[in-house]
Formats: structure tokens, C-alpha cells, sequence
């Protein structure tokens, strides 16, 4: 069932007060589950942080639905050059989100379900909230082989994966978060999660890429609202409280103080880009000149998402070496995306001989630099 929260519970509810609305007395006192009617993940990333951070979970413990506009979600300690692929994103409008716990590359949409579990630290237990969830799976449809994996993985039929999971430990608290596809868009999530960047070397965490599946190409009536509701149920039996999903939104200041700032600092490019381990690119690339192929090759060491250090070697007779060295020290220091180097290339070209061939081969070479970024 599902219960939109009112202004007052909720708000009771999350800073624990002491004295319980009445609707939610059990409910506050053995646990909750809730759900997000917003489907941008950067404000339902941010409600993982406030909870996190605000919400005394001592015997009263949190399992929060949420699903996304199509978006990719890294892992705290990743490069997204090295994990996806970003051109295509900025192409298809398609939102990147760091989230603060560690793990790897998930990309969402509307038909993969994420799931977060809310502990104390001292009952954090990842494998627990998996075989429920396999539990819940197999009440729905008991022919299902769905099984847990030491790396904290769900398998369909032993091969395919239809979760993963990641976390965060905090000093009193923790969350446990994984996906469940249900009906994602199989096409878009093989393309997006293939990074077209060559050279990359870094210490950032890989992803492990995996056969994926679609419950629902299992069973067409496993959607999403069903599996929601079954793992609802089977939440609420273990920890003994009402099968009551509560709707909640995001962005409601009233229910979250501070909860805006929160999804500000996850969209910010200083956070996205920024808090990348440092990576140096190594690459080449050819240019036609003359019926023949030049190689112009690029050495570029990138720390905090900024271009720390930046050589790119072409042949003096295609480009003049003083222009050459112009580009490689106006990119240091600036952000490592198309963006900004547009605009600094821009600048440059302006300071340039008018000469139209040399325009022109300045004009390929920053193209095809911005398209490793």
C-alpha cells in the first residue's frame, strides 16, 4: 500500500523526535519503508545522504525505493572517462551522478529499481538484505533461480546478473544500496557503459563488466511495482512492521532541511569530475594531410579533473611549433572537458596568424582533442 507522508509525520519521523506522530507510533518505533516520487537521481542520491546523516536508525531501520530518468551512477572512487561513455551521455541528454558510496558503473532508467537498506553499523549485513530480496523473488514466482554471489551480486540462472550492490559505513550508521533490473533498456546501458577512450592509465576502481538480464524477460509480470510491493512485504515481515510503502519527495525543504543543498553539491562538476583519481591519457590520433596520414600524439596527466600536465606533439610542418605550445600551456590548469577547452581554443585562434589552412588544421586538432574529453 502505498501512503504519501504529511508534512508534520515525516518530519517527526526523520529528526526522531521524541514523542511519535500517532499514524506512525509502530512504525517509528521497529522500522519504515519509503519511496520516491521523483525520478532524478541526484535528488535521490541526496536523500541517501540525509538519512545517513540525520536519522537516529538505532531499532528503527530504513529500506528506500527509488528509480531514475535515464542517468549512469559511478562509484565513489571511479573515472568516468574510463567507465562510460561521455560523448554519447552529452549526446543523449543522459545525466552522470557520482554517488558517495564506493562499487562500480550501474547505469539507470525507469525499469531498474534501486534499493537502499539503512542500518546502525552494528547491524549492517549486506547478505542478509539479498536473500531477502531472493525471498521476496521467489513468492512471486517460485520458479525463479535467483542466487546471491560472494562479490554481493544477485544471478538469474546462475550466469546473468540482475544486481550489484555497493555501501557506505559511517561512525554509527551504514546503507547498503543495490539495482534490480526489471526492464531496463538493455541497448542503451551495453553502449553508455563502454568507455571509447584509449590510453587512460589509473589507479581509479574498475568496474567489472557482467552479463546482464531483465527479469521481466524472465516473466512478464514481473514489473517493477510488483517486485517493489514483494520486497515491501517480505521487509516488512522480518522486521515485523506494517507493509506500508510511504511516499516521499525529495525535494521538500520541510521534510529534509537541507536536503537542496545536498542535490546541488552532487550536481556539481567539482564533485562529477572533480573528486576523479588522478589519470594520465597517452594516446595518438591521425590527421589527412596531403593524401597521406600524420600522427599527432598526446601526453596529458589530469589531477582533481584539471589538466595538470599537457604535450601534444604534431609535425612542425603541419602545425608551427609556437602554436603548438600555446595550446599545451593554455590547457594547464583548466577543466578536462570539451566545454571549457572550446572555449580556450576559441581564444587562442583569435591571436593566430589569419592564415585559412592554418585555421583550419587548429580547427581539426581541437576537435579531435575534445573528443577525448
Amino acid at each position: 500500500m502505498l501512503i504519501p507522508f504529511s508534512m508534520k509525520n515525516c518530519f517527526q519521523l526523520l529528526c526522531n523526535c521524541q514523542i511519535p506522530a500517532a499514524g506512525f507510533k509502530k512504525t517509528v518505533k521497529n522500522g519504515l519503508i519509503l519511496q520516491s516520487v521523483s525520478n532524478d537521481v541526484y535528488q535521490n542520491l541526496a536523500v541517501e545522504d540525509w538519512i545517513h546523516d540525520h536519522m537516529n536508525l538505532e531499532g528503527k531501520p530504513v529500506l528506500f525505493f527509488w528509480r531514475n530518468s535515464p542517468s549512469v551512477v559511478i562509484g565513489r572512487h571511479q573515472n568516468p572517462w574510463q567507465e562510460c561513455n561521455l560523448n554519447l551521455m552529452r549526446e543523449e541528454g543522459i545525466k552522470l551522478a557520482r554517488r558517495r558510496s564506493g562499487g562500480g558503473t550501474v547505469y539507470h532508467d525507469m525499469g531498474n529499481i534501486n534499493l537502499t537498506f539503512f542500518t546502525t553499523k552494528k547491524k549492517y549485513d549486506r547478505m542478509e538484505n539479498l536473500k531477502l530480496i531472493v525471498r521476496a523473488l521467489n513468492a512471486v514466482q517460485p520458479q525463479l533461480d535467483v542466487q546471491a554471489t560472494k562479490r554481493f551480486d544477485l544471478l538469474l540462472d546462475g550466469q546473468f546478473k540482475i544486481s550489484g550492490t555497493a555501501s557506505k559505513i559511517g561512525r554509527t550508521t551504514a546503507y547498503h544500496h543495490c539495482t534490480l533490473l526489471c526492464s531496463t533498456d538493455g541497448t542503451f546501458l551495453s553502449s553508455l557503459l563502454k568507455s571509447p577512450y584509449q590510453g587512460i592509465r589509473s589507479n581509479a576502481t574498475a568496474s567489472i563488466p557482467s552479463l546482464v538480464k531483465n527479469l521481466l524477460e524472465k516473466d512478464p509480470t514481473l514489473t517493477c511495482e510488483v517486485l517493489m510491493n514483494a520486497v515491501a512485504t517480505e521487509y516488512a515481515a522480518y522486521h515485523q512492521i506494517d507493509n506500508h510503502i510511504h511516499l516521499i519527495n525529495p525535494k521538500d525543504e520541510t521534510l529534509f532541511p537541507g536536503i537542496n543543498s545536498k542535490a546541488k553539491e552532487l550536481q556539481t562538476w567539482e564533485w562529477i569530475y572533480g573528486k576523479t583519481p588522478k589519470f594520465s591519457i597517452n594516446t595518438s590520433f591521425h590527421v589527412l594531410y596531403e593524401q597521406s596520414h600524420l600522427e599527432i600524439k598526446v601526453f596529458i596527466d589530469i589531477k582533481n579533473g584539471r589538466i595538470e600536465i599537457c604535450n601534444i606533439e604534431a609535425p612542425d610542418h603541419w602545425l608551427p611549433l609556437e602554436i603548438r605550445d600555446k595550446l599545451n600551456s593554455s590547457l594547464i590548469g583548466s577543466k578536462f572537458c570539451p566545454t571549457e577547452t572550446t572555449m580556450l581554443t576559441n581564444i587562442l585562434l583569435r591571436t593566430c596568424p589569419q592564415d585559412h589552412k592554418l585555421n583550419s588544421k587548429w580547427n581539426i586538432l581541437c576537435e579531435k582533442i575534445k573528443g577525448i574529453m
